[in-house]
């Protein structure tokens, strides 16, 4: 079984989770003794059986694939369709129906919906985005595979600690993440928090306006940028009183997990995702205003010592020995060329 990853976002352009997913992913499979490597593609003879591929594929990339024999395990993250309401979600899928029904295949082909009908496999992160790659764009529900992501060795073996006074924010510097809301519902509450994470870029005016509200208020908000040591983020997750993340739109995030690990309480935004990852473990919080953010971050903070510890997390090579499942259950499926 020879297995090929590619992406089509550099990593330099871009910074976050799904990095990490991948990384950890490539690794794991790796000490399972999986043949993977990332594509090369400047190299027209890499030998392959399955490309795993990180997002979504145009319809064209899955044909030339599979002329070629070549399996193709696709692995999207639906961030904005999995954040959206159920009749947002109902109309959208109308649209595509209909676009489906009435355009040529020129103007539909880019938007990649038949790609989901035509993979070997799909992998989702949650059983919601599993459950709307099947509603939203027809994917075979035997063709679909929950696996959610995996957790490093550092956090789950990470040692109790005293809890401090704060809590915890690990995101990008950027409107999704609402870590500007975060730190002014949380100068409101008088709950300390401490966001750890980085600016996709240093000139981006939300993050200027978040640098300059936590600088002007230090009591209340701790900001030093981001944290690369990761057995450093197992402590301050192990010290933390409680974990945040109020973002607008999120898959399965990967900190939230880490923290989890970690037995930190989580305060998460009432969408979809969370509520089906961690169902009564968490705590949650509309996407709201400031002001009623605030109270409920200061419920939160007040019953943080006494909440109970989310379930713990499953390791990265747990999370590589189900992929290697799917793969070898695609490898022994019929080729759709047969």
């Amino acid at each position: 079984m020879r297995v090929i990853f590619d992406h089509p976002n550099p990593f330099l352009l871009s910074h976050g989770g799904f990095q990490i997913q991948i990384e950890q992913t490539y690794s794991s499979l790796r000490q399972i003794g999986v043949a993977v490597e990332h594509l090369r593609w400047w190299e027209d003879r890499q030998p392959v059986d399955i490309i795993h591929y990180f997002g979504r594929p145009t319809l064209t990339y899955l044909q030339l694939a599979q002329k070629k024999g070549i399996r193709l395990v696709m692995e999207q993250l639906l961030t904005g369709l999995g954040s959206r309401s159920r009749r947002k979600l109902a109309i959208q899928k109308m649209i595509i129906s209909l676009a489906n029904k009435t355009l040529p295949p020129i103007i539909t082909n880019p938007f990649g919906w038949e790609v989901f009908r035509k993979v070997d496999a799909l992998i989702a992160n949650t059983t919601w985005e599993a459950c709307l790659m099947s509603y939203m764009f027809g994917a075979p529900k035997e063709k679909v595979h929950v696996i959610e992501n995996g957790v490093e060795e550092v956090f789950l073996k990470s040692e109790r600690s005293q809890r401090s006074p704060w809590l915890v924010c690990t995101a990008t510097i950027t409107e999704r993440k609402r870590v500007l809301e975060l730190a002014e519902a949380a100068v409101i509450a008088k709950t300390p928090v401490w966001i750890l994470g980085k600016p996709y870029g240093d000139s981006d005016p939300y993050a200027q306006r978040f640098l300059a509200f936590a600088r002007q208020n230090p009591q209340t908000i701790r900001y030093e940028g981001a944290i690369s040591d990761r057995s450093q983020l197992a402590r301050i997750y192990r010290e933390a009183r409680g974990f945040v993340l109020l973002s607008t739109m999120e898959t399965l995030s990967l900190s939230a997990s880490e923290a989890a690990a970690c037995e930190c309480p989580l305060l998460l935004s009432d969408l979809p995702w969370a509520r089906t990852a961690f169902k009564e473990n968490a705590s949650y919080c509309p996407i709201a205003s400031v002001s009623h953010t605030a109270q409920i971050l200061r419920r939160f903070y007040h019953a943080a010592p006494t909440l109970k510890p989310p379930p713990t997390p499953p390791t990265w090579i747990e999370i590589a020995q189900q992929f290697k499942a799917v793969y070898e259950q695609v490898l022994r499926a019929p080729s759709p060329n047969r």
